[in-house]
């Protein structure tokens, strides 16, 4: 269900009255770059994550099972 259009602009609204204009963009430019830092954990975590599988699958042989 995606919001309507009035309910995009009380949210708007009650963010401007909170913080006030002049912070929005400190804001926004603050979640932006915390957008990017979660990414850029989740590439890591990633990657750190395949290279120890590929680590685990040469160091130990495959066991058949019965």
């Amino acid at each position: 269900m995606r919001p309507g259009l009035w309910q995009v602009l009380i949210v708007v609204a009650l963010i401007v009255v909170l913080f006030g204009a002049k912070k929005i963009p400190d804001l926004a430019r603050a979640l932006g770059k915390a957008k990017g830092e979660f990414k850029k954990g989740l590439a890591e975590g990633a990657k750190e994550e395949a290279e120890a599988e590929a680590a685990a699958a040469k160091s130990e042989p495959v066991k058949e099972l019965a």
